[in-house]
């Protein structure tokens, strides 16, 4: 459980990373197309079509953050209760609810752009949060397992 443990939390950070890199990549592919007289209005975005290659990070993006991470998010959480690590299940809701109000300011960020930048932030703090959680579990402290399950070392 550990090791599942530490793994999804590094998943978690693995995906804040992906997820800035999908968005940078499209706006940077947007700056490009208007750049060569792209035009990007009302129209454009409620088109059918994909009027720049890069618009996938976008969709990368939304879908990442709106789906992928707070599942991955919330199977830590789950699987911290089993554990037996000191602290694993504070980490793991303090990441799953970073992970929480990171989709709720990307959402809050199309009627109110100042909510993009905390965005941005909480993004920064999440990606802290899910490495901690997962660093911690090499040298943390097993919590208080009941007699009958602690290992008996055999060696004489």
């Amino acid at each position: 459980m550990r090791t599942a443990y530490k793994v999804l939390a590094y998943v978690v950070a693995a995906e804040v990373a992906i997820q800035a890199a999908a968005i940078v990549w499209a706006i940077a592919g947007l700056g490009k197309w208007v750049q060569g007289g792209g035009v990007l209005d009302k129209a454009t975005m409620e088109s059918e079509g994909i009027p720049f290659p890069e618009l996938v990070g976008i969709f990368v993006h939304g879908i990442n953050g709106s789906f992928v991470v707070p599942g991955i998010a919330l199977v830590l959480l789950i699987l911290s209760f089993f554990t037996k690590v000191r602290g694993a299940i504070k980490w793991a809701i303090i990441v799953f609810a970073l992970t929480v109000v990171q989709g709720q300011l990307g959402y809050l960020g199309h009627d109110f752009t100042a909510a993009a930048a905390v965005h941005g932030l909480n993004a920064l703090a999440l990606f802290g949060a899910a490495i901690y959680a997962g660093r911690r579990i090499r040298t943390a402290a097993p919590r208080n397992v009941p007699a009958a399950e602690e290992p008996v070392d055999a060696t004489v």
